[in-house]
């Protein structure tokens, strides 16, 4: 997609996006074997919820740390397009552990709602949900840079991931000030019950995200409006339709038909349609696209894919 905001250079994405996904999950670990300490020394569910995040977090930012390397491998004979949907897929997968993990979480909130156990070492386990909040704020600040330097599709549902964790911390803190104040044990699973139903909504918001790229969405109107136009306004060019894109992990892939007059040479024709090429290139830089024309005599009457989807 056109981003204007993004202005480094492809080498520079690419080691921004490894050294955000190495970062992430560095942390993670660490934070899981926190979060694990401080749930068996407390009990509390409120703080079970924090770890099973947590342990989301763990896979999912091992998930991110592979595909981003993956999605920068170049074409090969059997993946001619590259690899830029492994990031998509990374995503997806984050997702699915979401949903998994606010599933289980749901469960035993319900049954600590109906058998309530006290909560031990409320204040140790107050000091590890702050750490873990500062750690995760602090990864969801460096994420969102790195997205709006990238555009990454896997570092974007990591970031989203982490916003959950954000919101979570804050519901176990809650949870266990509460407690602390007043005694009241349930406070811990329904807080608890609340974090599940917003991990779930979460990860219905990464699977919009990433469903665009793995079902090939067209670009915004916006954007394929500037591209034609930008088609046009090249010296030779007659009409364009047929216009396909797609976004995939770091590239855009953009297809056109292009109308020139029916009387030039081979030659000619060839050149008009790479010079409207470089131009429609020159609109992502420094993202990478890759834009095919199909060049035809203007007025030509055919089968056009316009027609088909209007």
């Amino acid at each position: 997609m056109l981003h204007p905001q993004t202005q480094v250079t492809a080498e520079r994405a690419s080691k921004l996006r490894r050294f955000a996904s190495r970062v992430t999950f560095v942390v993670a670990v660490l934070l899981l074997v926190v979060k694990i300490t401080a749930w068996l020394a407390t009990g509390s569910v409120a703080l079970l919820s924090s770890t099973v995040d947590g342990l989301v977090d763990v896979v999912t930012s091992f998930t991110t740390f592979r595909a981003v390397r993956m999605a920068e491998r170049p074409p090969d004979r059997r993946h001619r397009f590259g690899y830029g949907k492994a990031e998509a897929l990374a995503g997806f997968t984050q997702s699915r552990f979401l949903y998994g993990g606010a599933l289980v979480l749901a469960f035993q909130s319900v049954e600590r709602l109906a058998f309530p156990d006290p909560v031990k070492q409320i204040g140790f386990g107050l000091w590890v949900v702050i750490a873990s909040l500062l750690a995760a704020a602090g990864l969801v600040v460096l994420q969102t840079w790195v997205v709006r330097q990238t555009t990454s599709t896997a570092i974007a549902a990591d970031r989203a991931n982490y916003l959950a964790d954000v919101a979570v911390n804050l519901a176990v803190l809650a949870a266990l000030a509460i407690i602390h104040l007043t005694g009241w044990n349930r406070v811990d699973p329904a807080f608890a019950l609340l974090i599940a139903g917003y991990m779930y909504w979460n990860s219905r918001s990464i699977d919009t995200d990433v469903l665009k790229q793995l079902l090939d969405r067209e670009l915004p109107p916006e954007e394929r409006k500037r591209i034609e136009d930008k088609v046009l306004a090249c010296p030779g060019v007659r009409g364009v339709h047929d216009l396909r894109t797609r976004h995939s992990g770091d590239r855009t892939f953009v297809e056109f038909h292009m109308e020139v007059d029916a009387q030039l040479t081979i030659t000619q024709g060839h050149a008009i349609s790479d010079a409207a090429e470089a131009a429609v290139r020159a609109l992502f830089l420094p993202q990478v696209v890759e834009v095919i024309s199909h060049l035809e005599p203007a007025g030509i009457k055919d089968e056009r894919l316009d027609d088909r989807v209007s």
